[in-house]
């Protein structure tokens, strides 16, 4: 077998290559990928070079890890039917070429345990269930406070806000550029210099800014909690006076595990968490040097989709 998949051969040289796959293993599935998302995090760091020491690291690579498609065919011992629409968080079954995270390409051979069924009518909407899983994960620690104050209103800081007004909360995201201020429904988006509270009890970071941290110790509450739900590609460090007089406390936040995708998928089958209005962009996979420039350049790309249906 084979598959079109995205190469990322150095920093900012990227090309659409054709990779042999593995074998399909007895508790494997080969999945046709319909669409895949590009990540402004992760990805952009990896396509730029500045993605620090991290398991599994080095170039070529195929990126991706927010990734739909149909079961084509099932290994003797796996779990799952030909046919089932799936989110597939990235493969590596690309031999020489490391899977980091490996969902971008057009088919893609992977365990049958890590691919989790989903409804059809989620259709490309199904990208999106890795950072709402991330936003779910960020808020599900025993104990953790809803988010009252959310920095970043991309998809990310979007779902987060979504996920906290269906908790009961009516948090504030701060946003800096205009051209992402919008879409608010049920919570507020302001810019940083027009916010003078300083009284939040739990804020959660997922700017990937680490500059950050002192102005929003300066905004906690006594006891508050500051989480950082981003990525975040250079040292962090913060004066230690005023996180002292604020009993501060900083906690990481890491990806969604597959309780938090199953949650997720819980909440939108029953109509309570919504993922419209996120997906903004749409390229084919042939122009995916194009999409990949525009997702880390365009500042009102907030979701940028591959469509993989031309290209098996």
């Amino acid at each position: 077998m084979n598959a079109l998949a995205i190469v990322l051969e150095r920093p900012e040289h990227l090309t659409l290559a054709r990779l042999d796959l593995s074998p399909l293993g007895d508790a494997d599935v080969v999945v046709d990928i319909v669409w895949s998302g590009i990540s402004t995090g992760t990805e952009r760091l990896l396509w730029s070079g500045r993605m620090p020491p991290f398991p599994g690291m080095g170039y070529p690579l195929v990126p991706g890890y927010e990734s739909v498609g149909r079961i084509a065919r099932v290994g003797a011992a796996a779990a799952g039917r030909v046919g089932d629409f799936v989110f597939v968080p990235g493969a590596r079954c690309y031999g020489p070429v490391r899977g980091l995270f490996g969902g971008a390409a057009s088919r893609v051979v992977v365990p049958a345990d890590r691919v989790i069924a989903i409804d059809d009518r989620l259709g490309e909407r199904g990208v999106l269930l890795a950072l709402a899983g991330t936003a779910r994960h960020a808020m599900a620690v025993p104990g953790a406070a809803v988010p009252e104050l959310i920095v970043g209103h991309g998809v990310l800081g979007r779902l987060l806000a979504r996920l906290a007004v269906t908790a009961g909360g009516r948090p504030v995201v701060w946003e800096s550029n205009p051209v992402r201020a919008g879409g608010a429904d049920g919570y507020t988006v302001v810019d940083p210099s027009a916010d003078d509270r300083s009284d939040y009890a739990a804020v959660y970071d997922v700017s990937g800014d680490p500059k950050l941290l002192d102005a929003l110790i300066a905004r906690l509450a006594p006891g508050g909690e500051i989480v950082l739900a981003g990525f975040y590609a250079e040292p962090l460090q913060f004066s230690f006076p005023p996180a002292f007089m604020r009993e501060a406390r900083i906690r990481v936040a890491a990806e969604w595990r597959r309780p938090d995708i199953i949650a997720v998928t819980e909440l939108i089958d029953s109509g309570r968490l919504s993922l419209d209005g996120l997906i903004t962009h749409r390229q084919p996979a042939t122009d995916a040097a194009k999409a990949y420039r525009t997702a880390f350049t365009d500042p009102a790309c907030l979701k940028m989709i591959l469509d993989w249906r031309e290209c098996r």
